[in-house]
């Protein structure tokens, strides 16, 4: 590989719609180092941005990219055109509040049919 094929041109995408980018990153760098690099780059105006890695989610091509794989493991044929600028989506799970996740004894979850509530029931 030469050197230009050794960097890939990525944009992040939020769910907002902006982006952060693009910007070239090494093809063997991994998709948890460049999480780390999204937290570095979160805009600081953003409210609810990530704090660590287990807080991402990147989807690129349809698919989550797994954290131990390098960006040149995630590359899709499809999406890989020569000079072009790969289009990555930022998804971010908040973690649960330490009181969200520990639910009294007698505690059932449940939601209705179409998902669109959460009921908390206590017994």
């Amino acid at each position: 590989m030469s050197g230009a094929q050794d960097q890939l041109e990525i944009k992040f995408r939020l769910t907002d719609g902006s982006d952060i980018g693009p910007k070239n990153f090494p093809a063997a760098m991994s998709v948890a180092t460049l999480k780390e690099n999204i937290i570095a780059q979160w805009p600081k105006e953003k409210e609810n941005g990530p704090r660590t890695v287990k807080d991402i989610k990147l989807i690129s091509a349809g698919r989550i990219l797994e954290n131990n794989r390098t960006l040149a493991d995630c590359r899709s044929p499809l999406c890989d055109i020569p000079g072009g600028v790969m289009i990555m989506h930022v998804v971010i799970q908040q973690p649960l509040m330490e009181k969200e996740k520990k639910l009294p004894k007698g505690t059932t979850i449940s939601c209705d049919e179409d998902l669109s509530r959460w009921c908390t029931h206590w017994d």
